[in-house]
């Protein structure tokens, strides 16, 4: 099993950038398709972002698409979660996880596991 730590969250005003990071450590890290997903106060954790084992391949919810982008440094074993253009409804904790399904497309967190422990986004207005 993968392990995954999540850093980089932290407060930005609206409009701001942020870069998360995914740190792998475990089973080789370059063997997974890998997916960022969030979870805001009282709200179900919904898919962010996903990219293949090369970083060839990614798709991402609509909410996010054309500001936010996933890529990974393989050799470095880490997963990145560029965050642009950010607005107040951007506000959760957000998780990195591999994906599990072979599915690729997939968007279901059932379809994801070896969840980090999260890192904090906040946005203000």
């Amino acid at each position: 099993q993968v392990q995954l730590v999540e850093s980089g969250g932290g407060l930005v005003q609206a409009g701001g950038s942020l870069k998360l990071s995914c740190a792998a450590s475990g089973r080789t890290f370059s063997n997974y398709n890998m997916g960022w997903f969030r979870q805001a106060p009282g709200k179900e954790r919904e898919f962010v972002a996903a990219i293949t084992t090369a970083g060839r391949s990614t798709y991402y919810a609509e909410s996010v698409k054309g500001r936010f982008t996933i890529s990974r440094d393989n050799a470095k074993n880490t997963l990145y979660l560029q965050m642009n253009s950010l607005k107040p409804e951007d506000t959760a904790v957000y998780y990195c996880a591999t994906m599990t399904s072979g599915i690729w497309g997939t968007t279901h967190r059932s379809h994801f596991g070896s969840w980090g422990q999260g890192t904090q986004v906040t946005v203000s207005s």
